[in-house]
């Protein structure tokens, strides 16, 4: 349901994944389980890795991943602050402290590794590359910065499912890849999110946490295994159900073709944006087919006022975005800073003038021209 003729998003959800939701309910068995297995296993082939990990969130994928690490307090995490705020939140919530680096530009929204190299002390122990947008942050580069320092790589994919770049498939290139599975996400099962990991011990140790560390699993129980268990560290309940399993099978088989969509729409929208004065297209020199195209971002000209170029918007009912407000200036990530926030020149000036236009499988050529117009309009009319 939405209030706009043009949604920012607009899952795609059909006959299939009604019938292969139908089927879980038929069976009896709700939470991880036949179905969730079968994901997994899909899901790692498509990734060319020999197993994943389901859970209930790409925030939940994230905390496993610093869980499985060790990382606590004491320990330093260097991130971007331009990103959703979990992956900061999963690192402060385990003691750790995130340390926010900056992103490389308005053509190049992920972290820049220069930046992140100035930042790295005796106490960290980690690096998250997120890929803004399903764009590759530079992984050859955070890789070597990685190796240099004896750091683990977590790569935040939640905005890249399944996705091939220079660097390779993203997720599998550093040492843990989170993925996110929300309603408005490439691959969208309402709730949920993946793991993949380098190591298989580490691996092996995300799906142990992520049924309270517990040594038999109820599935195991089910089919005759032992009723008694032994629990030797603290876990969670980070478990899928098999409901939003069953809806990302039938997503992940029909993503292929999603994204083919996805980009003849981007391809759309950059070749009608040029002719706009003084905006810039972010990776816009990239080819489209390296990237899972999650959001369309542009940065408006310095000056713009974006609220009011999005009231325009709005009033065309089309419905547009910001992501993300920097998370280093949130009252709860301020007050952990000492000294007060930390200046992100790059972050704080492009992330007054982010916006992002209607990107999702069912938009096509007429809404394309129909937003393009809309921001033409607006865009004469905003100071």
């Amino acid at each position: 349901m939405t209030a706009f003729d043009i949604a920012l998003y607009r899952p795609q959800i059909g006959q299939a994944e009604i019938e292969a939701v139908t089927d879980v309910l038929r069976s009896g068995w709700l939470s991880a389980g036949p179905v969730t297995e079968e994901f997994e296993g899909k899901y790692a082939a498509a990734l060319g890795v020999e197993s994943a990990v389901a859970v209930s969130s790409g925030t939940a994928a994230l905390h496993l991943a610093v869980l499985a690490l060790g990382l606590g307090p004491g320990d330093e995490v260097v991130l971007p602050s331009l990103n959703f705020v979990s992956a900061a939140a999963t690192v402060a919530l385990c003691g750790a402290t995130p340390v926010f680096a900056d992103v490389k530009g308005p053509h190049d929204l992920c972290i820049d590794p220069d930046d992140a190299a100035r930042r790295i002390t005796s106490r960290t122990r980690a690096i998250v590359a997120m890929h803004y947008g399903g764009y590759a942050a530079d992984l050859t580069a955070l890789s070597r910065l990685a190796r240099a320092h004896g750091l683990a790589l977590i790569e935040d994919c939640a905005h890249a499912p399944v996705t091939d770049s220079v660097h390779g498939v993203l997720g599998t290139v550093g040492d843990i890849g989170c993925y996110s599975f929300f309603a408005t996400k490439n691959l969208a099962m309402g709730e949920g999110g993946m793991v993949v990991a380098r190591d298989p011990a580490v691996g092996e140790r995300i799906r142990r946490l992520r049924s309270h560390a517990l040594t038999v699993s109820a599935q195991q129980r089910d089919r005759g295994g032992s009723s008694l268990y032994d629990v030797d560290t603290l876990g969670l309940n980070y478990r899928p159900t098999e409901i939003g399993c069953a809806i990302g099978c039938v997503q992940l088989e029909a993503l292929p073709a999603a994204q083919a969509r996805r980009r003849d729409a981007v391809r759309m929208y950059r070749e009608r944006l040029a002719s706009l004065p003084g905006l810039i297209v972010p990776f816009a020199d990239r080819p489209v087919e390296d990237s899972a195209h999650h959001l369309f971002a542009v940065v408006l000209p310095e000056g713009t006022d974006r609220e009011a170029l999005q009231d325009r918007m709005r009033a065309a009912r089309i419905q547009t975005g910001v992501h993300y407000p920097p998370t280093h200036l949130f009252t709860a990530y301020r007050e952990r800073q000492e000294g007060g926030p930390c200046r992100l020149p790059v972050t704080e000036d492009v992330m007054v003038r982010q916006l992002s236009l209607p990107l999702h499988p069912g938009i096509g050529a007429a809404e394309v021209r129909q937003v393009v117009e809309a921001v033409s309009a607006a865009w004469q009319e905003t100071p």
